[in-house]
């Protein structure tokens, strides 16, 4: 996030870390000049390596990272910023191989033209006005070779493991939503403030059920299920060029729709702000997966290795239903919601599958939702 010669203040960001398990900002330990940058972007590096060296200008230096402050895994790499600070260069990269100025950048963003689909005819390669009016003018012409970033990465290889090593089953249920209405009701806030979604109500009834299901709330250790005691929910969550980070709730077993939805909008501040740790990503113990929209029924999950299954959250829907008053039949407006299970079949069947959802959505109806926010 910053170059040779650039002034940094003690615990501004100056560059990102990327693990294989979480991406984080690395802030600066003193404030002083950037004097050197010894490890480059993309650079994979050992615990308590030095990445760069800041001094106070005129030679002296302080020390640029101690091992305390590196993340507590065997090697991480250093990975492009998300967001870089400003530089004093008036040229800075915006993909691979492609310089161009600010005002360039300005063009090519207001004619919505991405600058990789563009070939400059500057030095270097370098994209000019001419080139970027141009781009803008004819439009882009030539495909463009995207590579997969960190997340992506780790992402793909999670996912088709768990996709090649368990053989998946899948249940939909469709559950009456009606609770939601009491939510709107109440408003969508708990009273000390948190936001009350309506996967927040949906967490704590498939928390509460798990406890009657627990092989479902167990993980693969080798030949052998471990059903764990404790429920620790993890929460999917797509950060798009980053891939899907899947945050943890953990000990959610007992907790009531105003905790939930607490320690849930704490990671999600923690998300947004990419100040998760590793300790929030790790013990999960059974997924819940979001709707991405409002108009999806439901998505079949892959399973995150080692569990043994995960949930699938539809979009709340106002639905008519057909209602029986001592048999006599009449149509209302109702609300209702479609839940999915993704399973591991060596564990579980469709018919345990479908009545931990079918319970789930019982458990879901009889929440008090004005006692428990």
């Amino acid at each position: 996030m910053k170059n040779v010669g650039d002034r940094v203040e003690r615990d501004e960001p100056i560059c990102e870390i990327s693990t294989d398990k979480v991406d984080s900002e690395m802030p600066s330990p003193s404030a002083g000049v950037l004097l050197e940058i010894i490890a480059q972007e993309g650079d994979t590096v050992e615990v308590g390596a030095r990445l760069a060296v800041i001094g106070d200008g005129d030679g002296a230096s302080a020390p640029a990272t101690t091992p305390s402050e590196e993340p507590k895994t065997p090697s991480a790499t250093v990975a492009p910023a998300a967001t870089a600070a400003p530089s004093r260069s008036s040229e800075v990269r915006t993909g691979p191989g492609v310089l161009s100025s600010p005002v360039v950048r300005r063009i090519l963003a207001d004619g919505g033209v991405d600058p990789r689909t563009v070939t400059g005819s500057g030095p270097g390669g370098a994209i000019t006005r001419r080139d970027a009016e141009r781009a803008v003018a004819n439009g882009p012409t030539d495909d463009v070779s995207v590579p997969l970033s960190n997340g992506q990465r780790r992402m793909a290889a999670h996912m088709a493991v768990s996709a090649q090593s368990t053989p998946h089953g899948f249940v939909a249920v469709e559950v009456d939503a009606t609770v939601f209405d009491a939510v709107d009701a109440a408003g969508r806030v708990t009273r000390d403030g948190a936001p009350l979604g309506d996967e927040v109500l949906v967490a704590l009834a498939a928390a509460r059920a798990l406890g009657e299901f627990p092989s479902l709330n167990a993980t693969f250790a080798g030949d052998e299920i471990v059903e764990h005691r404790t429920i620790n929910l993890g929460f999917a969550r797509s950060e798009d060029r980053d891939g899907m980070l899947v945050p943890v709730v953990h000990a959610a077993a007992g907790l009531t729709v105003r905790a939930l939805a607490r320690r849930l909008a704490d990671l999600e501040e923690r998300v947004a702000s990419r100040q998760l740790t590793t300790d929030d990503l790790l013990g999960g113990t059974f997924t819940l997966v979001p709707a991405p929209s409002i108009h999806t029924l439901f998505v079949e999950p892959i399973i995150i290795q080692p569990e043994v299954a995960a949930l699938s959250v539809g979009a709340v829907r106002d639905v008519a239903v057909v209602v029986d008053h001592d048999g006599v039949r009449s149509v209302v407006p109702g609300r209702r919601l479609v839940l999915g299970l993704s399973f591991d079949h060596r564990v579980c069947d469709p018919t345990m599958a479908s009545q931990y959802l079918e319970r789930v959505g019982e458990l879901l109806s009889s929440i008090d939702v004005e006692v428990e926010r």
